[in-house]
């Protein structure tokens, strides 16, 4: 059963900070005045950001662990306390449902989400308990989440021992049982050391008064996209993990059956996926940016027809080096080299691709394949 004190989260308690602007729900600052100072911060391990929109699912009972093995996409069983990982729930057709970064703490296991993800996340688990020993609750109104890149911050702010839990990012490097198409030599995640914090809402305010240097979320989602980092808001209704590079950290191809399992191996071991991610560097001469969700155009069909539609923004936003940066899914088929374009505010901008998942992704188990039935053999 889910906890009565499901719901939003409170108004946050960085809001009061110096130039603080918060987003749409008033659960985080998206900047304090500077983005770009904050990202520079953020990045040095010297600030932290604050997660208030999301969203907390816990799983207690001793049968968590086995019972999320069974029903998800990574290895959980006997996933030791204090250990990282992270997870997805997917269809019978192996597109992404549900994201969660995960962590037990021998007693709960921590299930971090997205906001507005918490609450159906918890109801499907719930559907799913049948007579397992397990107990659901949606916490997210009743606890916090910071994130930072360092614990310093939490430590200067005498929190250490408030701390609930602490997950931290296993996108540095492809976890035991995943696999990742990405460039592994030139990966920007390899220097990924992000983690997030769970705090009691009285930590939370205690740190949202102190003077540890701030970032909004702004800060962090530029540095996300400069490290290839995929989450739960660059999926749709089609998104298979092999798109988004998500076997890396979140997908564990030898685990054993679980729903959507069959997908996930027939994709990367006789297939291609259909879409692929990259990233795309976006000319900011004219000082506007594409939105979320924004088309992404290849080349005309002839001369006379608009350009083609080949794929979609799913983030975006102005990095302290790389300037103004976005993610995107675009077609598998799509030259690497081709430049795109897409609108912002009404004016076209150009964007060149910088590869992510190749065009060749999928397919490693390399068997032949086999001619169709009275194909001429030449």
């Amino acid at each position: 059963m889910t906890s009565p004190s499901a719901g939003a989260s409170p108004r946050s308690p960085f809001g009061d900070r110096d130039g603080a602007v918060l987003d749409a729900d008033g659960t985080s600052p998206l900047h304090y005045g500077n983005p770009i100072g904050e990202q520079r911060l953020l990045e040095r391990g010297r600030a932290v950001v604050d997660l208030g929109g999301t969203g907390i699912v816990t799983v207690s009972g001793p049968d968590r662990l086995s019972w999320l093995n069974s029903m998800t996409s990574q290895l959980l069983l006997g996933l030791a306390p204090g250990t990282s990982t992270e997870t997805l729930v997917l269809d019978a057709s192996g597109r992404v449902e549900h994201a969660a970064r995960v962590v037990d703490d021998g007693e709960t296991t921590w299930l971090l989400t997205e906001h507005g993800d918490a609450e159906p996340l918890a109801a499907w688990l719930t559907s799913m308990r049948f007579m397992l020993r397990v107990e659901v609750a949606d916490r997210s109104a009743d606890v916090r989440v910071v994130g930072s890149f360092d614990p310093a911050p939490i430590t200067a702010a005498g929190l250490d021992d408030a701390v609930i839990a602490t997950w931290i990012d296993p996108w540095s490097e492809v976890a035991v049982g995943g696999w990742s198409y990405a460039d592994a030599e030139d990966h920007p995640g390899r220097t990924w050391t992000y983690r997030e914090t769970i705090l009691p809402l009285d930590a939370a305010t205690t740190l949202g008064a102190s003077d540890v240097p701030v970032a909004g979320t702004l800060a962090l989602e530029a540095l996300r996209i400069a490290a290839w980092r995929p989450r739960l808001a660059d999926v749709d209704e089609r998104t298979i993990p092999h798109e988004l590079d998500w076997l890396r950290s979140a997908v564990h191809l030898t685990k054993g059956c679980y729903r959507g399992q069959e997908t996930v191996a027939k994709v990367h071991n006789l297939g291609h996926p259909p879409r692929r991610l990259v990233m795309l560097h976006v000319d900011g001469s004219d000082g506007v940016l594409p939105a979320v969700g924004a088309l992404v155009h290849g080349p005309g069909r002839t001369v006379e027809d608009d350009p083609a539609e080949v794929g979609r923004i799913t983030a975006v936003a102005n990095h302290h080096e790389l300037g103004p940066i976005a993610l995107a899914v675009v077609k598998r088929s799509l030259d690497p080299a081709t430049v795109l374009t897409t609108a912002a505010d009404d004016v076209t901008v150009t964007a060149a691709q910088q590869t992510i998942v190749p065009t060749d992704a999928g397919a490693t188990a390399g068997v032949p394949r086999m001619p169709r039935l009275g194909a001429v053999r030449r």
